[in-house]
This record gives structure tokens, C-alpha cells and sequence, in this order.
């Protein structure tokens, strides 16, 4: 500690944090501070900002959002000087606010910025939007806080982005590389659910673009090249965005498809033009998007993709003659990706990039709510239970469709927020991206929807339901759940009700897959269609993936035709790589069990086998009362007796039975009248015993 303050090593903001000025100390240097949570502190980089002291968990060091590390002039893992300094309430704030300055800035900006210190020179910015604005002058002059009775004046400006340094004091600590304004780009603090895969991007980038002569002292080459990958929607390009902002290196884009030109020898040389303009202006990050598109493996047929692979290679070995620049890659398709680019000294690190978990969801969800007034009942992390499968553009855009929902209904409300409401008609209309090719979706039955059943119901729940549930309780005893469960049976009796209800009792997404859909007369496509259904159900994890119909595919092999023996080792070589993720499940069903490949139902692949038989009088019962439920019944109807009567009825029989009857009720009232005099009889449908009767004779007719 100094005489002054202290010095601390700076950290990223909390998500929530960002925005808000706030300076999050651990309880250790609060009390060598003697300051308590809401005093203002100054932070003092290349230059000086002011902040709001939070608490923090973290020892020995500061967490600052990207506003207050661009005010002080630093960047993640710099070390400032922090220390206490008082403040007195503002009389008057002017903004300078960059391009057009809406009707609704002031209050919008002052919502922002109440309770929160600032002096002449700090940028502020409002989170949601691009409005950016720098503090022009403060009355009294000075650190002060804006109160509500400060009077905020907003005015255009078109001054550089970089706050003016004749307003701050250096310190004898120079920093690493100083960082302008946001000016609407993207900070860590705006990137949720990827803090693993952002520490691994930045220790591949940062440290060759900032401290280069570390690894000239160790005396190895820095890398040149991060590869990403991973499922659109992910944040990719959002995580290359944000190194970039961070380390104030300039950022060159080369969008694959873009870079494609007819002309023999005009995309490599655009190629080499991107990359000459980034060496002059070191140091500086090339992010190819959509690298697939122009670095494919290479074949014979394919004269312009080879010249344009052949380019990047020769750019990217020459990197080292370029100074500071770093070249970050990203694909949905890294299997495609010519392998002669997947080697050391090209791009050195490949980094998935996939769908984010539970907790990761929650922080994308409060990211993307910080400037969003939200109603008491919203709860982010029943919303981050509830969106399985889904990737950050996803939430984004549910988020978005919340917003539009309570625009729509804003006549109808005192104030305008977004409420749980609103998030429940988002989510009726957002699935994930990853799946919508296939049938995916959250079940809105369950087991109480299906009648009787119970043995099969028990051995699911234990089998699928159990693992997802209770996975610590797996753990402790040191036991794995079963990788598959077959469902058989005679046909109509229930199975994929069972699937979807399954699905329905535990809230994750249900991927429906018939079996004949996956097959193709072309060679290998049939594979590649497994592989890919295996692939979304990894990436809409925790699944259910339900193959109905499994025989069509899996039949025996050396019986059938040899795309079916094809389909078959595929599916094997899936089922053991899906036994190593608990959170997905494969469910199969059929109605002939002795025609499928023994290999199949061998324990680790489909190893339950859960039988779902032909229900019996007490089954059936409970079946007609499931179909019956809400239906205009006379009292005379007798469930049991119809149960009786049905012996060898399958569920789907006895629900065609049902709907037959119903409509011979619905009959009764229609008929001989015109549509709208019929349609206000609804009172008169009502269904009789003689009904059922007739339903049960045109059964056996």
C-alpha cells in the first residue's frame, strides 16, 4: 500500500456489473482502504477514472466494467492505483452524446448514470443501445455524483472516441496497451456463458499482441492462429470481437463467402490485401468468418477453392514477418476445413465454442436484460432451466420476442415493462436454432396423460427421469445410468406417448426421429444423417432423442440391403459415443423386437428393454378415463362396464373408440341444421351409452 492507495490487478466486471460505474473490492482492501460499500474510489491507469465501491469475493484485485477500464486507460490484467476520494452531489451534468440524440436520451441517461460518480472526460454509454456520450463539463468542477435533482443537458457531439488525457494524471506504471471508448463494441462483460472458452481465446491472443517479448525471451515462437468452432449462434464472432476492443487492436474482417471472386487470381489477392493492411496497422486480429467457405479440403475438381487454401497457407506462415497480428478463424464446419490450416504454427488452437449449459444461459439472460426493465415476476433462472438446447443468438432473440410482446400489449399496463407473460409467449415462439430441422420440442403431456401403464411408467422414470434428476445421487454411488431403453410392444399401445410424456415429466427437449426419415438411396447419407441427429442432440442437451420406427434401420444385419448394414454401424458407433453424455438419452421404439441387429441390444447401447403390452381391464379403464376427461358424458355412461366390454383394445383403439362416439353425439345435434343454428346447440351435445354402443359395433363390423 502506498500513501495514497493501493495497487490491485484489474479484472472483467461481473456481467450484471457493466454499465453501471461500480468497482467491486474484496473486504480486505475495502478495509486498507477504509472505504464502504457506495464511497467512490479513483482508479488510476494511464489516466484516472472514478467508480462505486460494490463488494467482492475475489482477493487481491479490482473488478471494473469496460467503460471504467477504457476511462482509466487499461485493460484486463494491468495493475492500477486505487484509492478513496470524496465527492460532492452534481448541480449539473453535460453530455456529449455521439450522432443524433433522441427525444428520450435525458431521461433514459439519467435512469443510468443516478448515484454514480463521474468527472469531465469519462464515457458512458446506454446498455441496449448504441448511444455513446462523454462527460463534457461538471458544475462543481471536479469528482461529483449525480443525484435525482441534478439537471442533465444533453448535447451533440462529434469529437474522437478517446477520452482526453489533459484531464488525468499518469502514474509511474505504464500499461500494456490502452483501450479508447466501447464506442459500441463489445466488451468480456458482454459475453455470457463462455468464461472458460474466453480465458482460453485471450490467453492465445492477448499475450502475443501485448507482451511479445515474453516469448522472445523464452525463445519460441508466439501463436499465430485460434480456430473456433462450434454451432452458429454461439458467440464466435462475438468472442473475436471483444479480445479485440479489449487489447485495442485493429480488427480486419474477411467474411469467407465475400472474399469469392470469378475472376482468376482477384480472391487471393484480396486476401493478401486484407492481411498487408492488417501488418500496417499492428496490432492487429483477421478474423476469418465462415472459414469453410474458402478453405475446404482440397481436391482435384476444385481449381479456385485450391488456390484460395494454397493463399491462406502461404499468408499464414508469413505472419511472422508481420509483426503483431493474430488470425482467428471460425466454422459451424471444422471437419471440413482443409487439415494442412489444423496444424501447430497455423492455427495452433482449435477452441469449440458450443451451446451453453444451464448457469451459462443465466448469464447470457442477464447480459442481455441489464438495460431491460423487467417486472418482479420475471425469474432468469427458471427461464435458463426452461430454454434447453438453446445458444446465445437464441436467447437473444427470445429476449427481443419478450420486448415485442410488451410493446404489443403496452395500452393495457401502468408502466411499460416486460413481465413473465411476455417471456411465456417468447417462448411459445423461439425454438432452438440447432434443432429446428428436426422435430424438436417440449412435450406439453405427461404421464398423468396416459392411462394406465404403471410398470412401464416406474422403469422409465428410473432408466431416463433418475439420471437427469439425481445425477449426484448416480455419482456418490459411482454408478452409470443406462445409455438407451428400448420401449416394445404391439402397435397402438402407447410407446411414443410414453417417449413424449417422459419428455414432458422432465422438461427437456424432445427429439422426435422416425425411423425411414434417415434413409437415403445415396451413399454415405444415410450415415451422415445419424451422425448429424447425433450431433443437435448433443448440442440441445439435456434430449431426449426418440428413434420411432427403429426397426426400419437397425433390422439384422446380412438380412437386409447394405445401406441398412451401413445404418446400422453408424448407429452403433453413436450409441457408445453418446454413453459418455449423461445429459443425452436415447429412446427407441418398436413392435418388432426379433428383427432388430443383436448388436444393438446389447448392454451400453439400447440395454433397457421396457415392454408395453397390451393393457388390461384395469388398463383400459384408465385409458377411456384419460380420453374422456372434459367431454360432455351422461351419467349413465359406465367406464368400467366399456372397459369390460374391450378386451384386446390397444390405447389407440380405445381412443378412435372414444372420438366415435363423440362425434355420433356431435352428429345427433348437426344434422339437418344450418351451421350457425347447430353451433349455438353446444349445450345439447351430450354423449349416451347408445353411443358407445354403436362405436363398439362399427369396431366389430
Amino acid at each position: 500500500m502506498t500513501d495514497e492507495g493501493i495497487r490491485l490487478p484489474v479484472k472483467a466486471a461481473e456481467k450484471r456489473d457493466a454499465g453501471r460505474g461500480v468497482a467491486r473490492l474484496p473486504e480486505s482492501a475495502r478495509r486498507r482502504l477504509g472505504v464502504l460499500s457506495g464511497d467512490t474510489v479513483v482508479v488510476e491507469g494511464a489516466r484516472q477514472a472514478v467508480a462505486k465501491v460494490w463488494p467482492g469475493v475475489d482477493e487481491d484485485c479490482i473488478r471494473i466494467d469496460a467503460d471504467t477500464r477504457a476511462n482509466a486507460g487499461v485493460t484486463v490484467g494491468d495493475e492500477v492505483l486505487v484509492r478513496r476520494v470524496s465527492v460532492e452531489d452534481a448541480r449539473r451534468v453535460t453530455l456529449d452524446v455521439r450522432g443524433e440524440v433522441p427525444d428520450n436520451a435525458a431521461p433514459l441517461f439519467k435512469r443510468v448514470l443516478v448515484d454514480r460518480p463521474l468527472h469531465a472526460g469519462d464515457q458512458v454509454h446506454l446498455e441496449g443501445s448504441n448511444l455513446q456520450a462523454s462527460v463534457r463539463s461538471t458544475d462543481p468542477d471536479g469528482i461529483v455524483k449525480v443525484t435525482e435533482r441534478t439537471r442533465l443537458e444533453l448535447e451533440g457531439d462529434t469529437a474522437e472516441d478517446t477520452p482526453s488525457a489533459s484531464s488525468r494524471s499518469s502514474t509511474t506504471s505504464t500499461p500494456r496497451a490502452t483501450t479508447g471508448s466501447r464506442a459500441g463494441g463489445v466488451a468480456y462483460e458482454d459475453i455470457g456463458g463462455l468464461d472458460d472458452e474466453l480465458d482460453l481465446v485471450r490467453e492465445m491472443i492477448e499475450l502475443p499482441l501485448t507482451e511479445p517479448e515474453l516469448f522472445r525471451e523464452l525463445g519460441v515462437e508466439p501463436p499465430r492462429g485460434v480456430l473456433l468452432h462450434g454451432p452458429p449462434g454461439t458467440g464466435k464472432t462475438l468472442i473475436a470481437r471483444a479480445v479485440a476492443n479489449e487489447v485495442n487492436a485493429s480488427f480486419r474482417v474477411i467474411n469467407g463467402p465475400e472474399i469469392v471472386s470469378k475472376y482468376k487470381g482477384d480472391s487471393e489477392g484480396r486476401l493478401r490485401e486484407v492481411f498487408d493492411d492488417a501488418a500496417a496497422n499492428q496490432p492487429a486480429i483477421v478474423f476469418i468468418d465462415e472459414l469453410d467457405a474458402i478453405a475446404g479440403e482440397r481436391d482435384e475438381e476444385a481449381d479456385m477453392e485450391n488456390r484460395l487454401v494454397a493463399q491462406l497457407l502461404t499468408l499464414l506462415d508469413g505472419l511472422e514477418d508481420r509483426g503483431q497480428v493474430i488470425v482467428i478463424g471460425a466454422t459451424n464446419r471444422v471437419d471440413s476445413i482443409d487439415p494442412a490450416l489444423r496444424r501447430g504454427g497455423r492455427f495452433d488452437r482449435e477452441i469449440e465454442i458450443g451451446a451453453p449449459d444451464e448457469r451459462g444461459r443465466l448469464e447470457i439472460l442477464e447480459v442481455l436484460t441489464r438495460g431491460m426493465p423487467l417486472a418482479e415476476d420475471v425469474d432468469l433462472e427458471r427461464l435458463a432451466a426452461r430454454t434447453h438446447g438453446f445458444v446465445g443468438a437464441d436467447v437473444k432473440t427470445l429476449t427481443q420476442e419478450a420486448a415485442m410482446a410488451a410493446l404489443r400489449d403496452r395500452t393495457n399496463r401502468e408502466q411499460l415493462s416486460v413481465t413473465r407473460a411476455d417471456f411465456e409467449v417468447a417462448l411459445a415462439a423461439v425454438d432452438p436454432s440447432a434443432m429446428r430441422e428436426y422435430v424438436a420440442e417440449a412435450p406439453a403431456v405427461s404421464f398423468v396423460d396416459v392411462g394406465g401403464l404403471d410398470d412401464a411408467k416406474q422403469a422409465l422414470r428410473e432408466a431416463v427421469e433418475w439420471p437427469l434428476l439425481y445425477g449426484p445421487l448416480f455419482e456418490a454411488a459411482n454408478t452409470e445410468p443406462p445409455s438407451g431403453v428400448l420401449l416394445y410392444g404391439p402397435p397402438g399401445t402407447g410407446k411414443t406417448l410414453l417417449a413424449r410424456a417422459l419428455a414432458g415429466e422432465t422438461g427437456v427437449n424432445f427429439i422426435h426421429v422416425a425411423g425411414p426419415e434417415l434413409l437415403d438411396r445415396y451413399v454415405g447419407e444415410s450415415e451422415k444423417s445419424v451422425r448429424e441427429v447425433f450431433d443437435r442432440a448433443r448440442q440441445a442437451s439435456p434430449a431426449i432423442l426418440f428413434f420411432d420406427e427403429i426397426d426400419a434401420i437397425a433390422s439384422k444385419r446380412g438380412d437386409g440391403e447394405e445401406v441398412t448394414e451401413r445404418v446400422v454401424s453408424q448407429l452403433l458407433t453413436e450409441m457408445d459415443n453418446a454413453a459418455a453424455n449423461p445429459n443425452v438419452v436415447v429412446l427407441a421404439a418398436t413392435n418388432r423386437r426379433d428383427a432388430l441387429d443383436p448388436a444393438l441390444l446389447r448392454p451400453g447401447r439400447l440395454e433397457s428393454h421396457v415392454k408395453v403390452p397390451q393393457p388390461d381391464a384395469d388398463g383400459r379403464r384408465a385409458i377411456l378415463a384419460v380420453h374422456t376427461t372434459g367431454k360432455p358424458l351422461h351419467e349413465d355412461v359406465d367406464l368400467d362396464a366399456l372397459a369390460g366390454e374391450t378386451a384386446g383394445y390397444s390405447g389407440a383403439e380405445l381412443a378412435a373408440l372414444v372420438r366415435t362416439a363423440s362425434i355420433r353425439a356431435i352428429r345427433e345435434v348437426a344434422d339437418g341444421l344450418d351451421p350457425d343454428v347447430a353451433n349455438e346447440r353446444g349445450d345439447d351435445v351430450v354423449i349416451r351409452p347408445e353411443h358407445f354402443e354403436a362405436a363398439l359395433d362399427a369396431k366389430s363390423n
